[in-house]
C-alpha cells in the first residue's frame, strides 16, 4: 500500500519545487533574489550596510523588485497601479513604524538626497523621452495640451473650494493649504518653495507649513494613481478613445504620430553614454538658467530640451542616445525610485495629523474634476480623452516622480514629456501665483 502511494506524493511535490525554483520575482529567479535579499538585510541589520550609491541601490531595487511585483499582482490592487501605490506607501508606513535601522535609512538618503539620484532619474526620464519624441508630436503636443490643462486647473479650484466649503473649511485654507499643495509641482519644486513664501509672509518657521502642505500633496498624488489605473482600465474597454500612449488624434496624419522604433538595431554603449552627458548637460543648464531668471530648474530644463528638439540643434546620433538611456531608466528604476521617495519624502505622520473625511474628499474633488475636464476638453480639441485626461491628472502629481507613478499606474510613460510640461510649468505657474495673492488677502 505505502509504495502505490510514495510516488503520487512526490510528483506534487517535485513540482511544487520546480514552480519555486523558476518563479521569478520581478526577472530574477526566486531562490536568487532570496538570496540578494538575505545579503542586503543582514547588511543593514548587523550595521555593514555601505552608506554610499551601492548600499542605497542595493535597498531601494531589492524593495523596489519585490512591492512593484506584488502591487501588480494583488487582486484589486493591480487595477489601480497597485504597484505604485505599494513602493509609495509601504516605505512610509514602515519608516512610520520604525522598522527600518539607522544603517538602512543613511544609505537611502545618501543616494535619494546627497547624490540627488532621484534628480537624475527624473532628468533622464524627461530629456531622454523629448529628444527621442517626434518634433511634430511634441510641438503639436504642446500646443493642444495648453487649454485643457487650463480649464482641468481651473476646474480642480472651483469644486475644491466648492467642498471645502461644504465640509466646513474656509475659502483662504482650502485654496492655500489643500488645493494649491495638490497642483503646486511635488514637493521639491512645490511645497518647499510655498512653505518658505508662507513662512515669510505668515510667519513662522517653514518645517510648520511644510507638515501642513505636505499632507494634501501625498493624498491627491494617490488619488491621480488611482485615476489613472481607472482610466487605464476604461480604455482597455472603450477603444475608441484610447491613443494607446498617443496624445493627438490626428487621422489624417497617423503615421506622423507614429513613434518607428528600431527593434532590430544594436545598442551602442557609447552612444548611450553620450546620450547620458547630454542628460547631465541639460539638468546643468536648467540650473545655470534658474540662476538667471528665477525660474526653477527642473522647469527650464524642459524648457531647454524642447527647445533644442525644436530646432534641430543636436545630432540625430546623441537625441537616440539620450532616449535609449531614458527606456533604461524606464524599464529599471521606477519601482525602486518610488520606494526612496516613499521613505523619504512621504511623511505619513503629517498626514495622520490632517487626515479627515472631508479633508480627503476635498482631495479628491480636485483631481477628479481636473482629469473630467481635460478628459472632456481633450476629446474636443482632437486628442485622445484617455491620454489628455491622464496628463492633465499630471498636474497634482508629486513632481516627477508623481508623474512616473501616475504614468506606469496606466501604463503610458510615453507621455512623459507632456506629462512633465504639465506638472513643472503648472506647478511652477501655480507657486507663483499663490504668492502672489497671498501676500494680496494678508
Amino acid at each position: 500500500m505505502n509504495e502505490s502511494i510514495e510516488p503520487s506524493l512526490k510528483i506534487p511535490a517535485v513540482g511544487l519545487v520546480q514552480r519555486l525554483r523558476t518563479y521569478e520575482i520581478g526577472v530574477i529567479p526566486l531562490p536568487v533574489f532570496l538570496g540578494i535579499a538575505l545579503i542586503v538585510y543582514l547588511s543593514a541589520h548587523l550595521g555593514f550596510l555601505p552608506k554610499n550609491m551601492i548600499g542605497g541601490l542595493a535597498v531601494i531595487m531589492t524593495m523596489g523588485v519585490f512591492f512593484g511585483q506584488m502591487g501588480s499582482r494583488l487582486p484589486v490592487l493591480k487595477e489601480i497601479g497597485g504597484g505604485a501605490i505599494l513602493c509609495l506607501m509601504l516605505p512610509s508606513i514602515l519608516v512610520f513604524y520604525g522598522f527600518f535601522g539607522p544603517a538602512t535609512i543613511d544609505a537611502t538618503k545618501m543616494l535619494m538626497k546627497e547624490a540627488n539620484f532621484l534628480y537624475f532619474v527624473i532628468a533622464s526620464l524627461v530629456v531622454g523621452s523629448i529628444l527621442g519624441m517626434s518634433r511634430f508630436i511634441l510641438v503639436q503636443g504642446m500646443l493642444r495640451m495648453f487649454i485643457p490643462l487650463l480649464v482641468g486647473t481651473l476646474a480642480a479650484v472651483a469644486s475644491g473650494l466648492i467642498v471645502g466649503k461644504l465640509v466646513g473649511y474656509s475659502f483662504h485654507h482650502t485654496f492655500f493649504f489643500i488645493i494649491v499643495p495638490i497642483i503646486g509641482g511635488g514637493i521639491g519644486e512645490g511645497i518647499l518653495p510655498l512653505s518658505l513664501a508662507y513662512s515669510a509672509i505668515l510667519g513662522g518657521t517653514p518645517d510648520i507649513y511644510v507638515a501642513q502642505l505636505a499632507p494634501a500633496a501625498v493624498v491627491g498624488n494617490i488619488v491621480a494613481i488611482i485615476c489613472a489605473g481607472y482610466l487605464a482600465r476604461l480604455a482597455l474597454k472603450r477603444p475608441g478613445i484610447n491613443g494607446e500612449g498617443s496624445l493627438i488624434r490626428a487621422r489624417a496624419e497617423n503615421d506622423k504620430f507614429k513613434v518607428k522604433e528600431d527593434s532590430g538595431s544594436v545598442v551602442d554603449f557609447r552612444v548611450m553614454g553620450a546620450g547620458v552627458l547630454v542628460i547631465c548637460a541639460f539638468f546643468v543648464l536648467g540650473g545655470l538658467l534658474e540662476k538667471v531668471v528665477g525660474i526653477p530648474g527642473p522647469v527650464m530644463m524642459i524648457l531647454a530640451a524642447v527647445l533644442f528638439k525644436y530646432a534641430r540643434l543636436l545630432p540625430e546620433k546623441l537625441e537616440k542616445g539620450a532616449n535609449t538611456f531614458y527606456k533604461l531608466v524606464s524599464s529599471a528604476f521606477i519601482w525602486p525610485v518610488m520606494i526612496g521617495l516613499g521613505m523619504l519624502y512621504v511623511p505619513l505622520d503629517s498626514v495622520v495629523k490632517v487626515f479627515s473625511v472631508g479633508y480627503v474628499l476635498v482631495c479628491v474633488s480636485v483631481v477628479v474634476s481636473m482629469t473630467v475636464a481635460g478628459f472632456f476638453i481633450g476629446n474636443l480639441m482632437n486628442m485622445y480623452p484617455i491620454e489628455s485626461a491622464i496628463v492633465t491628472c499630471c498636474h497634482s502629481g508629486l513632481g516627477g516622480t508623481g508623474d512616473v507613478a501616475i504614468l506606469s499606474a496606466s501604463n503610458r510613460m510615453s507621455l512623459m514629456p507632456f506629462a512633465q510640461i504639465s506638472t513643472r510649468i503648472g506647478g511652477a505657474s501655480t507657486v507663483i501665483l499663490a504668492t502672489l495673492l497671498l501676500k494680496l488677502f494678508v
